[in-house]
């Protein structure tokens, strides 16, 4: 239990009021809520919302120490009341979460509250799975980024243990990733493989696609099959050998049939034309190749997992 002490300068404002700027990081619904079950009270009353205070009145708070830190980037995610997560598969170990384009994995310099690992970390602590408070806790956290525009899957551990090892599976390789876009064009030949490098212009956030080796270039190999074609678009699947930033988007720009909607490397006009202002690029299927020891998740060995519901796949090429 806290307590708070109403000062001269507090008196008159409503209790509710008063407690949500004393602790901002407590939910508005999850403040009422506590009211309403009397774990806020007044002098020892039971209290109400709307009731106003006096000087030298001292409320009594029965909930969890954390909602009385000061806001920081790593507990912001208490301020979300109703975590919202479409969640593809999940167990002791991991969680699989479908992110919709245009949210943000980590936060940045536009979002610091509505991002995929603060609901993450929101839900975990409100099933009562993870508390920042838990001596020596180990944070949730994402195995893979994608793009705020780009939607599709992601994987996200629970305790370090699966953190090491799984991001130890991408690195080697050993998690596969498909890929769902459609292109302005149909790629020639319809099956293939794209080799090129990629050099990264970071003032810019983009790459530059070229067909011999460059001082600071990487190699990018990207593996693609057309599914189905339908006037100038294709919906065209796609393998990663090599995962660089924006390697799928560079490299059919430079192939000629840049990605529907994308806005550094496609075409405005079309973009215009079809109403899209992100890029349709989805991540849309995930399998646990796992050919070497995965320890405690050798459960996942050669099981895949697979988003069905792919907003431009539905709007542009459903049967």
């Amino acid at each position: 239990m806290r307590e708070l002490n109403v000062g001269k300068n507090d008196a008159g404002q409503r209790l509710d009021r008063f407690v949500a700027k004393s602790l901002p990081l407590l939910p508005s619904a999850l403040l009422q809520k506590y009211i309403r079950l009397k774990r806020i009270k007044c002098n020892g009353q039971r209290a109400q919302r709307d009731q106003r205070l006096q000087e030298g009145d001292v409320l009594q708070l029965y909930i969890n120490d954390e909602f009385f830190d000061a806001p920081r980037e790593d507990n912001l995610f208490l301020t979300l009341f109703k975590p919202t997560l479409d969640i593809v598969y999940e167990d002791e170990n991991i969680m699989l979460l479908n992110k919709r384009p245009g949210q943000v994995v980590h936060a940045d310099e536009t979002e610091k509250v509505n991002t995929l690992i603060n609901h993450i970390q929101a839900y975990l602590y409100q099933k009562r799975e993870w508390n920042p408070r838990w001596e020596n806790a180990f944070t949730p956290a994402l195995c893979n980024r994608i793009d705020r525009n780009t939607g599709g899957l992601v994987i996200a551990a629970k305790n370090a243990e699966t953190l090491r090892i799984i991001n130890e599976k991408i690195r080697d390789r050993e998690i596969e990733k498909r890929y769902l876009c459609i292109t302005v064009g149909r790629p020639k030949p319809p099956a293939g493989t794209i080799e090129c490098f990629l050099l990264k212009d970071e003032a810019k956030n983009q790459v530059r696609v070229f067909h011999k080796p460059i001082p600071g270039g990487k190699t990018a190999v990207t593996h693609y099959t057309t599914l189905e074609s339908r006037g100038e678009l294709s919906l065209v699947e796609v393998a990663l050998e090599t995962g660089r930033t924006h390697q799928i988007r560079a490299s059919f720009a430079d192939l000629g049939c840049p990605l529907l909607g994308d806005g550094k490397y496609g075409r405005g006009d079309v973009n215009r034309r079809y109403g899209e202002t992100r890029q349709t690029l989805y991540s849309y299927k995930l399998t646990f190749d796992f050919p070497t020891d995965a320890g405690p998740l050798n459960y996942l060995r050669g099981r895949s997992f697979t988003v069905e519901d792919v907003p431009f796949r539905e709007k542009y090429f459903a049967k």
